[in-house]
């Protein structure tokens, strides 16, 4: 049975700055709480300001896990490249413990799978289970048929009530460098619909985009976090918001059956949010 998604609260305009009443009501006392960056390893001053906000959001709306769609680094990737790109920037959440997810994107060394602090333990795919929800994360840059059968068989194992994919590549996006990756489409659809995946994120593209559920799942491109292509992004009859005037990250809380977001950027503004809500949940 596809696990479908409905949009009940849904603010797509870079000037709403307050929270809508049922985002804050599931922020309140959430089951879990998490962040999202994508594209963000640059070891520039946005990506430090990013990492600023966050910080300045955990403060109010605590999260204890943050997800990375991939390019966590840019450039050069030796040891002290590690330092400015990552341990700096975020090392404020770190040392309060929280711990950090990537996946692996385009500008990502195969190798930095390795890297403690991104708690990949060393695999290209793998998943991740926190409170009501498991997260999987994908590695889109070579989709061989050994993570196929991965992919297959740990959505279909598994058991959470929210089932959350991560991956670079957008199989859905209005991002005018690369737009959507069809050929990866093709291969990731029918398994996303077939185990009742509940929302996927990626990134590559660097912007913040919302897309309309799509066959009873929505996606989202947090590919701003570091990396900004304004004007990057042409909506669509799919585009349910954008936004690729600043850099952004997002921070999602899961509450029973609802999954509220907001998407913040580097000053502070919410440039989207909204309420998702887990039909299967609310039927039982």
């Amino acid at each position: 049975m596809v696990q479908a998604l409905s949009l009940c609260v849904a603010l797509g305009v870079a000037a709403a700055l307050t929270w809508p009443a049922a985002v804050v009501t599931t922020f309140v006392n959430p089951d879990l709480r998490f962040a999202v960056i994508g594209d963000n390893g640059t070891g520039q001053e946005p990506q430090y300001a990013v990492a600023r906000q966050m910080v300045k959001t955990h403060a109010t709306a605590p999260f204890e896990l943050v997800l990375m769609m991939g390019d966590n680094m840019y450039g050069a990737q030796r040891p002290r490249d590690f330092v400015d790109k990552f341990d700096i920037p975020y090392g404020p959440l770190l040392r309060m413990g929280i711990p950090f997810y990537a996946a692996l994107g385009n500008h990502d060394e195969p190798d930095n799978r390795n890297y403690p602090k991104f708690n990949m333990g060393g695999q290209r795919y793998y998943s991740v289970a926190r409170g009501p929800a498991r997260f999987f994360f994908f590695d889109t840059n070579f989709m061989d048929p050994d993570q196929v059968k991965w992919i297959d068989s740990a959505l279909a194992a598994s058991s959470e009530d929210w089932k959350v994919v991560v991956f670079h590549h957008p199989i859905y996006s209005d991002g005018d460098r690369h737009g959507p990756n069809v050929a990866l489409r093709v291969v990731l659809e029918p398994m996303l619909i077939r185990h009742g995946v509940d929302v996927v994120f990626s990134g590559h593209e660097h912007i913040y985009e919302r897309i309309k559920e799509q066959k009873g799942i929505p996606y989202f491109v947090v590919g701003s976090s570091g990396q900004l292509r304004k004007g990057g992004v042409t909506p669509t009859a799919i585009t349910a918001a954008s936004f690729a005037d600043d850099q952004v990250f997002l921070v999602a809380a899961i509450a029973g059956d609802e999954l509220a977001f907001q998407a913040i950027s580097r000053t502070g503004a919410i440039v989207d949010s909204g309420v998702l809500r887990n039909r299967r949940m609310s039927e039982r």
